[in-house]
């Protein structure tokens, strides 16, 4: 049986655990309210204080951040967060595994793979980029063992209103409304389901091989949105249509919500085709997608 401390309770998190807790490892959850999730044990921790998240990481195979936090508030805090962890692993000499996205390729030519340029179009893939990149070199020093699991945006049930793909997008549709999108409908994709990062994050996990690297998660469909509505339409009764936010509103927006303003710098990912290519991870690692039929209609059941 392994131990291991997952940081942040979000829906990654919770899905991790979960995956863990049923293949029998003991799992300590981090956050800073101590939030409860089933077979596991809750710690209230300040993921951004070394000393603290050293304290629980003690014992402790491995350490996986999948904390998150708000888009607005990136600046202020994924630095500390990322010292926090890599200052943790070295201390309690547990590995690090750390979730993160695809906003250090930026613009990048499509698809993505874990050997694309990391050249970010915003300040939010620049922070990503720099929280890997202090990893990898205190991996590369011999101080620590890390590794990065790179998502697409999630789907699945338990997403969240905040998700392009979560509950601001499908309930509207399963009322017969109108899910307000940012981008454009027409673009290709990548989305990855819940479980799907957590079976890519629990693999890295177990990988035996070299670490210090970036895995992807393989995506279950790099469909457009457009694409998904017409599939909810046919194979769910869906009468809901979307409608994109003009970009004018966005910008009015942002001047008041700090959030909404990083939504903006990033909405370039839904302004082009955005796709990812993990054939790497499922060659090295042995994760597929699962299927997409069984996702969504596993997502619109959540959702109804």
């Amino acid at each position: 049986m392994s131990n291991y401390l997952v940081v942040g309770a979000g829906c990654i998190g919770a899905a991790v655990t979960r995956q863990l807790v049923d293949r029998g490892d003991r799992v300590t959850v981090a956050t800073r309210r101590g939030t409860e999730l089933p077979g596991a044990l809750a710690v209230r921790v300040d993921a951004s204080n070394a000393v603290d998240v050293a304290r629980v990481a003690r014992g402790k195979d491995a350490i996986v951040n999948c904390a998150n936090p708000p888009y607005g508030q990136w600046a202020s805090l994924w630095p500390p967060i990322f010292a926090a962890m890599v200052g943790a692993a070295a201390v309690s000499e547990a590995a690090l595994v750390t979730v993160g996205n695809l906003y250090p390729y930026g613009r990048a030519s499509m698809p993505m793979t874990e050997d694309s340029p990391e050249e970010p179009a915003d300040r939010k893939g620049e922070i990503r980029r720099d929280g890997w990149a202090l990893a990898k070199a205190a991996h590369d020093a011999g101080e620590i063992r890390a590794v990065e699991v790179r998502a697409s945006d999630y789907f699945g049930p338990g997403a969240e209103a905040t998700a392009h793909l979560g509950r601001d997008f499908f309930v509207p549709l399963l009322s017969g409304s109108v899910a307000k999108i940012v981008g454009d409908p027409a673009q290709p994709h990548s989305w990855a389901y819940l479980p799907d990062i957590a079976s890519t994050v629990v693999a890295a996990i177990d990988f035996p091989g070299q670490w210090g690297r970036i895995w992807h998660v393989p995506a279950a469909s790099d469909k457009s949105r457009n694409a998904i509505l017409d599939e909810l339409r046919r194979d769910f009764a869906v009468t809901g249509r979307l409608s994109p936010y003009p970009g004018a509103m966005l910008a009015l927006a942002g001047l008041f919500s700090a959030d909404i303003r990083e939504v903006r710098r990033s909405s370039y990912q839904f302004l082009a085709p955005f796709i990812s290519s993990a054939e790497i991870t499922k060659r090295e690692l042995g994760v597929s997608p699962t299927d997409w039929a069984t996702a969504l209609a596993a997502t619109v059941d959540s959702y109804r």
